[in-house]
């Protein structure tokens, strides 16, 4: 007999917990990294629309050429690439934070459409401040409207159980439409009417309130990409090293399990669907606070949509939603010389976008039956063989 807490020669030590995982299981879930995934269904659905265009009547080569033109053939380009990509970067984030507390927000694309009004309307009335005080009450003011225009989704949602992907896309609508109503509307936000020729548009936002430049010459880029990166970057942070992030991923998982927890449920829930307006309405907000200033018809450009798309593929990780909207980012501002360039319809690239999402919806159901077929191989018993090798 054994003193108490020795081990002999024939008895095996305690193994922990992870012995008993296929060692296949771990470098599959490594293969399978969101951006790996995401680069990979953007390079298939990339294949198809270059197919698409020939079709269309144009040779890839000149697809490509017109492509990469439109993405990095000049200062221009790449600095209007980069706007574009702020903008759905913020989108995405917002989306990412309602996606952690289990909620799907669809609703970017009126939110947008919020925040733009809301910028607007002050840099449109701040005149007279330095652009110190007015750039950030602007993007301030864009946030706030975004914020209340998604919480009268998450309300819905957690008061009356009203499904937030109806509420939220439905929105969009009511939001694309208060843009025509304040832009065609002389008593709104409508310049001043002096001709038949004058555009249904507002005022230029006072030049206090237009967003600084980068710097890089003869580009468009403006600060808006480093809010982006720093809202990305403070997400990340909130969402995996706070005690704020544990509880939105614990609803996420299981709502009844964390409420049987004592943790607001309702109230998290509500939070960050509304942090999600935020986001999207800060992006309305730069939208209008980029060259050419003003509100117009289509201003949001369907980016609502487009962000939609970086938080499919980013599948809940920070540096997915950067490095995706990047490269979607390119993608769009490359599809609108596509048009121009190679007589391309520029629907191909929603087309590649809607692929996008059904190539990574795939790809996450192909995931998940490989890694329950890869958990349900039995385990090789290994004790036999390590008795032997302690009893040497």
């Amino acid at each position: 007999m054994s003193a108490p807490g020795r081990t002999t020669a024939t008895e095996t030590p305690s193994r922990p917990a992870s012995r008993g995982v296929p060692r296949g299981l771990g470098k599959l879930s490594a293969g399978h990294h969101p951006l790996v995934v995401a680069v990979a269904a953007m390079l298939a659905a990339g294949v198809i629309g270059l197919i698409l265009a020939a079709v269309a009547g144009a040779a890839p080569g000149a697809t490509m050429t017109a492509l990469w033109e439109g993405m990095f053939g000049s200062d221009y380009a790449v600095g209007a690439s980069l706007n574009v990509a702020a903008t759905l970067m913020l989108v995405a984030v917002g989306f990412t934070i309602a996606h952690r507390a289990g909620l799907v927000n669809v609703g970017g694309e009126g939110q947008i459409c919020a925040g733009g009004i809301a910028a607007t309307a002050i840099g449109t009335t701040l005149t007279d401040t330095p652009a110190a005080i007015t750039v950030p009450t602007v993007l301030l003011g864009a946030a706030a409207a975004g914020w209340l225009w998604a919480a009268i989704a998450a309300y819905l949602r957690v008061a009356r159980g009203t499904s937030e992907i109806i509420t939220t896309l439905l929105l969009n609508f009511v939001g694309l439409a208060l843009v025509l109503l304040v832009v065609h509307e002389p008593a709104l936000l409508r310049q001043p009417v002096t001709s038949s020729e004058t555009l249904p548009q507002s005022e230029q936002l006072a030049e206090a309130a237009h967003l600084p430049l980068l710097g890089i010459e003869r580009s468009p880029a403006t600060i808006a990409l480093w809010i982006a990166v720093l809202a990305a970057f403070g997400t990340a942070i909130l969402v995996r090293h706070t005690a704020l992030g544990t509880r939105l991923r614990a609803v996420g998982l299981n709502p009844d399990a964390a409420a049987r927890l004592g943790l607001p449920v309702g109230r998290l829930r509500f939070l960050s669907l509304s942090a999600a307006g935020a986001f999207a309405g800060i992006a309305g907000g730069l939208l209008v606070a980029t060259a050419p200033f003003v509100l117009a018809e289509g201003f949001s450009s369907g980016y609502g949509f487009s962000g939609l798309v970086v938080g499919l593929l980013a599948r809940g990780s920070l540096s997915a939603v950067a490095a995706v909207s990047l490269l979607l980012g390119f993608l769009v501002s490359g599809g609108i010389n596509l048009q121009l360039a190679a007589n391309v319809p520029a629907s191909t690239i929603a087309v590649v976008e809607s692929l996008m999402i059904v190539f990574i919806a795939g790809a996450a159901i192909w995931t998940s039956r490989t890694r329950k077929a890869a958990a349900s191989q039995p385990v090789p018993d290994t004790s036999t063989t390590d008795a032997a090798g302690a009893s040497r």
